[in-house]
């Protein structure tokens, strides 16, 4: 099951932005983060797809969700400003973002491109 990220454990799960200047994944499996918020439409088509993905995918990867108006900073410091927007962090390099409710296929190829999970 996705796992919901406060500020506090984003710094320890993902991103410690206090200690660190440039970007250092705090992760030991390639993730994907979920900026949404419970009323938006498009965030609740996404979820199940997330889901979905953290079961066939078990162990390689993670899930994380940010209710971008319970975490105002987090999404302010990302400059959140549609949703969904998903980050899609792989073990070495940038973290890749897109905006909107993906179809399942685009998950599907951003996890085998983007994140290197097979």
């Amino acid at each position: 099951m996705s796992v919901h990220l406060t500020k506090e454990s984003f710094k320890s799960k993902v991103f410690d932005f206090e200690k660190q200047k440039t970007w250092k994944f705090e992760g030991d499996k390639p993730a994907i983060i979920d900026f949404y918020a419970d009323w938006c439409g498009p965030c609740k088509t996404v979820a199940p797809i997330l889901e979905e993905l953290l079961k066939k995918y078990e162990g390689k990867l993670e899930v994380y969700k940010i209710n971008t108006e319970e975490e105002p900073e987090l999404s302010a410091m990302f400059e959140i400003r549609s949703i969904p927007t998903l980050f899609f962090i792989p073990l070495e390099g940038e973290p890749q973002f897109a905006l909107g409710a993906l179809p399942k296929s685009a998950f599907e190829k951003a996890v085998k491109d983007v994140l290197k999970v097979e």
